[in-house]
């Protein structure tokens, strides 16, 4: 049975909202956007500042300034865009997910895991390893075509407006999506797609792609999805393409995106495939190579030779290393000890070359692991 449609969501634009939704964004931290005002600035007249946006928002005189366009590295030579919101936006934006979230969470799919209350990437990859288990080894490993960038406004507002049904918060989310970008000082219309870096796109795009889970299941069909990364189980080839079928009638037909032809592949755990940063190969799991040479990166990054040692480099590679501990250990200590010692030899090569500012073996002895151990340095190996 379908939740009946919310109404009056306005008058539930309280203070009490306002705050939670700005402590909200400030627990995620996030740069300025195009109007500079930072968390800190806008904190410094908490007060004021929220309640002159409640006012906007509820009179309908708010308007989202441009997004400010950053790029973050992809992949070798490929980048994907952010639009960052200014921090009065992305109060809004928090405010309005608040109110039209508890109308779609509790009718998502229970295979969906992607920015849902007590879900996370963990579950989804423990849910796969489990499906695996009871004889699901065929599996359709699909792409979407820049799927945030893509999809279409109408559909959203479709989508949204089947279960929210107060006009002016319909308005609020056009206007989100409408708000534009600011690229190198240049204004751009955004007349399609939603932001990556929106606080409210994970809540649209799992509101678009419901449409897919629903029609998986109604199908039958066991399937995995974390946001736009999704694959699909079976237990043979034929009902693994009769869902590649499918898929690609939701996707294309009804959702009016693209299947990437070059990324969405037919395959099965026993020839390998990639999933939410790990390389599955039968019930093993390790790093897909594309993220171990992200993680490479990163530390050069962290490890130039013209820079100086200090023990604030220490801190800030450790950091690294603490979050590549916490999500790739899921896998086992058999399965990723070799990565995390080829990982830990890169740091340990870079830091000896940063210190001594030259390439040279001799390093090793004259810098053993033992000093950068004492300076606070963590291993991976010793995470695990």
């Amino acid at each position: 049975m379908d939740v009946l449609k919310a109404h009056s969501l306005t008058g539930r634009i309280t203070e009490d909202l306002m705050h939670k939704a700005f402590k909200a964004v400030k627990k995620n931290r996030g740069a300025a956007g195009i109007d500079k005002v930072s968390i800190r600035m806008f904190e410094r007249n908490r007060e004021k500042n929220l309640n002159a946006l409640m006012r906007d928002m509820k009179d309908g005189s708010f308007w989202p300034l441009p997004l400010r366009r950053e790029f973050i590295p992809k992949e070798p030579g490929k980048f994907r865009p952010l639009g960052i919101p200014a921090v009065r936006d992305r109060v809004a934006q928090e405010v309005v997910r608040r109110l039209i979230e508890p109308y779609f969470e509790p009718y998502f799919s229970p295979f969906s895991y992607g920015f849902r209350p007590g879900r996370n990437c963990h579950q989804a990859i423990a849910e796969a390893l489990k499906r695996h288990k009871q004889g699901y080894y065929v599996v359709l490993d699909a792409d979407i075509k820049g799927f945030f960038d893509n999809i279409p406004h109408s559909l959203i507002m479709k989508l949204v407006a089947r279960k929210i049904a107060d006009g002016n918060i319909l308005r609020l989310i056009e206007k989100f999506l409408k708000s534009g970008v600011m690229e190198e000082g240049v204004f751009k219309k955004t007349e399609i797609g939603t932001p990556q870096g929106g606080v409210i796109s994970p809540l649209l795009a799992n509101i678009v792609l419901d449409v897919l889970d629903k029609e998986l299941a109604r199908y039958g069909y066991i399937f995995v999805r974390y946001a736009d990364d999704f694959i699909v189980l079976a237990k043979s080839r034929p009902e693994i393409e009769k869902a590649h079928e499918i898929v690609r009638s939701v996707i294309e037909g009804q959702l009016g995106l693209q299947l990437s032809p070059e990324k969405t592949k037919i395959t099965t755990f026993g020839a390998g495939f990639n999933f939410l940063g790990f390389h599955f190969s039968g019930t093993r799991l390790t790093i897909r190579a594309k993220s171990m040479k992200k993680l490479q990166e990163k530390i050069k990054t962290l490890t130039i030779r013209s820079h100086n040692f200090s023990d604030d480099v220490i801190q800030e590679i450790n950091a690294v290393l603490r979050g590549v501990a916490n999500y790739y250990r899921l896998a086992g200590r058999s399965c990723v000890k070799t990565q995390f010692v080829t990982l830990d030899c890169l740091i340990r090569r870079r830091l000896r070359s940063m210190k001594s500012k030259r390439i040279s073996r001799d390093d090793n002895r004259k810098i053993p692991s033992r000093f950068f151990e004492k300076r606070g340095l963590v291993s991976l190996c010793s995470l695990l």
